[in-house]
């Protein structure tokens, strides 16, 4: 393939990776907390629902039996069954029926559309990054990612806008009673528009697949699950996922519930009360800041190991989760922009070095099962954290932000989870990987 052709891929590559991002916004954190907070999930059902995310990541095993060979035309039709699904979210609330019905229908939904897509996602991690130098990698990486979250920035103020205007006009007054009256017709709307919207931005986002070349590659032989697991008998494999893992166990922990937290009533006590124009402030801050430092990030692990800048990016995530243990309505506004600042520092080094560790510890031939079983075991581990956590959020919740008669919030509590499980993954990065990674780099 030449230059020309590789150097339009990446390029389209890029274009891809920041349509696909404007997708996950609009069904993660406070977008999807909104659509929850309609159909009447609470907090804790919110945080499980969020963490579909880290339990799809199971289902990439099956693209080791489903992609053989060529996989463009297979990724470009996962990925529009899976946007057009994530799209079908906005259409649910609008359908009449039982709530319940309704609630058990999202759920449904929001799971088979991560199923598919991490079906796929391996295997289009691999074409796409075949096009890419491994030298260059970092640099790669952090340039797609400053893309992604700089146009991230305008979407979500737009899309915030529009979920703000139709929820100021939802509410009105009883003039008799002098009640609030909730007119739930206006905030359809603003879900018809996200709808539409999320419905252009497929249509962009496969084009842009369309478009891209795939390199030749071997078809490979039918293999069983036995012979897919038996990457784990790679001493280098196991050390790559246990590292997956506890990152996953860690973020699971506490992040799924932010979202319902920075929407909830302040009134009732539940949470910090963010409306959509703050929360739009605030990943506009996060942006910029992981924008920022993901350049460094890529520049000091292309020259001193994703090993090394990973450990250091735990440290920073483990200060992020303690600062937040400090966070409460009364000083929220403030102290979740710090914690979501120092986050997003962490998260410009975390979110490629992860990825990047499979490569740079296990051969080229077996990249692929490792970066599949990885992600199945972490994001299996991921899910049920998150579960074992719901619990301990609803008893909080609904003993009035009570915990051994301490008065505290749920989100407090997971924080320091997350603090003390960051200081697990520095001191497993440090003892197990840093110092071979640091050599053989």
């Amino acid at each position: 393939m030449d230059e020309k052709t590789l150097k339009r891929g990446r390029g389209l590559y890029i274009f891809e990776a920041t349509f696909e991002y404007f997708i996950s916004i609009l069904v993660a954190s406070t977008f999807l907390a909104t659509l929850t907070d309609y159909l009447h999930f609470d907090t804790a059902t919110t945080g499980i629902v969020s963490s579909f995310i880290s339990l799809g990541c199971v289902f990439q095993l099956a693209t080791l039996f489903i992609f053989k060979g060529r996989a463009k035309k297979k990724v470009i039709t996962f990925s529009i069954i899976n946007q057009l699904l994530f799209t079908l979210l906005y259409v649910i609330p609008l359908i009449d029926g039982d709530e319940r019905n309704k609630q058990g229908i999202f759920i449904c939904v929001i799971l088979l559309a991560y199923i598919i897509y991490n079906i796929a996602h391996p295997a289009k991690i691999n074409w796409l990054m075949s096009l890419v130098d491994d030298k260059k990698r970092g640099k790669f990486t952090a340039t797609k990612e400053i893309v992604s979250l700089i146009t991230g920035v305008g979407f979500t103020f737009l899309m915030g806008a529009v979920i703000d205007y139709y929820d100021a006009r939802c509410i009105d007054y009883d003039v008799t009673t002098g009640e609030i009256v909730k007119n739930t017709q206006e905030m359809e709307k603003a879900f018809i528009i996200i709808a539409i919207c999320m419905v252009a931005i497929t249509i962009f986002h496969t084009l842009c697949m369309i478009f891209t070349a795939e390199k030749d590659v071997k078809v490979a032989p039918k293999r069983s699950a036995k012979e897919v697991f038996s990457v784990l008998k790679d001493k280098n494999v196991i050390k790559v996922a246990i590292a997956f893992s506890l990152w996953y166990i860690t973020s699971s922990s506490t992040t799924p519930f932010y979202g319902a937290f920075q929407k909830a009533s302040v009134e009732e006590d539940l949470g910090l009360g963010f409306p959509m124009w703050f929360i739009s402030i605030l990943a506009t801050v996060y942006a910029f800041a992981r924008a920022g430092f993901s350049y460094f990030w890529g520049y000091y692990a292309d020259k001193h190991s994703f090993a090394n800048m990973i450990r250091i990016c735990f440290g920073i995530a483990g200060v992020s989760f303690l600062v937040n243990v400090f966070c409460t309505p009364a000083n929220g506004w403030v102290v979740y922009t710090i914690h979501y600042v120092i986050y997003a520092i962490s998260m410009a080094g975390i979110n490629s070095a992860l990825i990047n560790l499979c490569y740079d510890f296990v051969g080229e031939e077996k990249r692929r099962d490792a970066l599949a079983v990885c992600l199945a075991m972490a994001g299996l581990l991921g899910f049920l954290t998150s579960t074992l956590m719901a619990p301990l959020v609803s008893y909080i919740e609904n003993n009035k932000n009570h915990l051994f008669g301490i008065n505290v919030y749920a989100t407090q509590v997971t924080s320091l989870i997350a603090c003390v499980m960051s200081v697990v993954c520095i001191l497993y990065v440090s003892i197990f990987m840093a110092r071979k990674n640091s050599k053989n780099h």
